[in-house]
């Protein structure tokens, strides 16, 4: 991984789903001589594009040759749009609209935290299109579990609770509107009716997603090709340079057999 020299980034773009927003995204483009699926980053609550994550998996993506999206929910990083609105089915809709609009053929998702939660309805709502999932640290239904007894009541005094930022910014808020959305969403309450490869990523120290999720998740999936990876001493972040290795390694092995 740290052999790889950084390439140029991909230029900042924007589209519109078809209702005015502006999504901000970054394509690469496939070698001509490599085949395969698109990889499609989908970023955390409250993440973007820029993260760590997403940059190595760009840095990969060049050097394979292969096809390469990432980008930002509204209201999250370059796009436009207040974080306030944003809710799960919203950013759900933006996944499927990047897939419609701006992707050819087959897709692996990845996606981390939330993300993974959001990959997962896209592969449900795009079982044409999607190819296989990669959940890192994935984080489905964490509305319903995520929450502190003091959050869960200033939701219901307030409709919003502050959370502080781990980078030092302003501190987050969360929304009564964005929980509706989780609770409309669950998917941990019933099968799975996913049949693509899925890749499953952890730490077992990760202590905003019990292990215990992503367990739940092998069991609930419909595909007999389920895959978890747990990584000792793993934390939520995953970006220790083993753990990414980890990750790129994972999407490697797919991208190869899906070519």
């Amino acid at each position: 991984m740290t052999d790889i020299p950084m390439p140029d980034p991909a230029p900042l773009a924007y589209f519109d789903p078809g209702d005015g927003r502006k999504i901000a995204y970054r394509a690469r483009a496939r070698h001509p001589e490599v085949t395969g699926p698109t990889l499609l980053f989908l970023p955390g609550y409250a993440s973007d594009m820029e993260g760590t994550k997403a940059v190595e998996i760009d840095r990969f993506a060049a050097a394979a040759g292969l096809s390469y999206v990432r980008f930002d929910y509204s209201g999250t990083g370059s796009s436009g749009g207040d974080f306030a609105d944003g809710t799960l089915d919203r950013w759900l809709d933006e996944i499927l609209s990047i897939i419609d609009l701006l992707i050819d053929g087959k897709v692996i998702l990845v996606g981390s935290s939330m993300g993974g939660w959001l990959a997962l309805h896209a592969a449900l709502n795009r079982p044409d299109r999607v190819a296989a999932v990669v959940g890192i640290a994935a984080a489905p239904d964490f509305t319903d579990w995520g929450y502190t007894p003091e959050q869960r009541q200033s939701l219901v005094d307030t409709a919003r609770f502050e959370t502080p930022d781990p980078t030092g910014g302003p501190p987050r808020v969360t929304h009564a509107r964005f929980v509706a959305s989780g609770t409309a969403l669950r998917i941990l309450h019933s099968p799975i009716a996913i049949d693509c490869p899925v890749r499953l990523i952890h730490g077992d120290k990760d202590e905003e997603v019990p292990v215990g999720v992503p367990f739940k998740l092998l069991d609930s999936i419909h595909s007999g090709d389920v895959q978890l990876t747990l990584i000792k001493w793993g934390t939520h972040r995953l970006s220790e340079p083993h753990e990414i290795e980890a990750i790129l390694r994972t999407i490697a092995v797919l991208a190869e057999r899906l070519s």
